[in-house]
């Protein structure tokens, strides 16, 4: 059955409410682009029938990871965090590119997990930027990352370019193809996610394998 057929999505609804999806905005700027990119993809997620939520880190008060064996006196948003994201079957990670790579409070926050918390999940991802060259190289990293820690990164990205130029004061996108191509990373966020349960895998894979080539931008 074609999954994208009306009758096929009504029917993995019920299941898929099941699926949580997390958004985590790695930005600590006030009235963030990049937080107002993740929401779009988490709204995505929704209009499949998965649970979201986001997880700012602007509200987290993170120890910088330091490789300690007595992890006893971290901050309790340390493990807020982990058991934040490894609750989740899927995980939208959103960032601005600085100087060609992803922001540091990301990576910060990556670095304090790991294999428990991000292993075999599937991963979205979404980069903004104030340049015309966009986020390719922060989300090459993005990419990287997702993939040593043995999780499913989709092929689908979005790289938004001069960043300012493309919300309205409310936080939409003024271009209606791009977001629907944010939204579609939430979608197939959480449509995989779905299939990646040991009764879906034959049709997970088929699915997969089918996916188009990352366009990149």
């Amino acid at each position: 059955m074609d999954m994208r057929s009306p009758k096929h999505q009504k029917a993995r609804k019920d299941d898929e409410k099941q699926i949580l999806v997390v958004g985590i905005s790695g930005s600590m700027r006030d009235s963030s682009y990049t937080r107002m990119a993740v929401m779009i993809a988490l709204r995505g997620a929704q209009q499949v029938g998965a649970r979201t939520q986001l997880i700012d880190l602007r509200d987290y008060h993170l120890a910088f990871f330091d490789g300690r064996e007595d992890e006893s006196s971290y901050p309790e948003d340390v493990f807020r965090l982990r058991k934040g994201v490894k609750a989740a079957q899927g995980l939208i990670l959103a960032t601005p590119e600085y100087h060609g790579s992803l922001s540091g409070v990301l990576k910060n926050a990556l670095d304090l997990m790991g294999f428990d918390e991000i292993e075999g999940k599937m991963i979205g991802l979404v980069g903004v930027a104030g340049g015309r060259m966009g986020a390719a190289n922060a989300l090459n990293s993005l990419r990287t990352i997702g993939r040593t820690l043995h999780a499913w990164v989709i092929p689908e990205q979005v790289s938004i370019p001069e960043v300012r130029k493309v919300f309205d004061e409310s936080g939409n996108l003024k271009d209606p193809e791009l977001e629907k191509r944010v939204k579609e990373v939430g979608r197939q966020v959480a449509r995989f996610a779905y299939l990646h349960t040991s009764e879906k895998a034959a049709e997970f894979l088929r699915l997969w394998e089918d996916t188009p080539v990352n366009p990149g931008g």
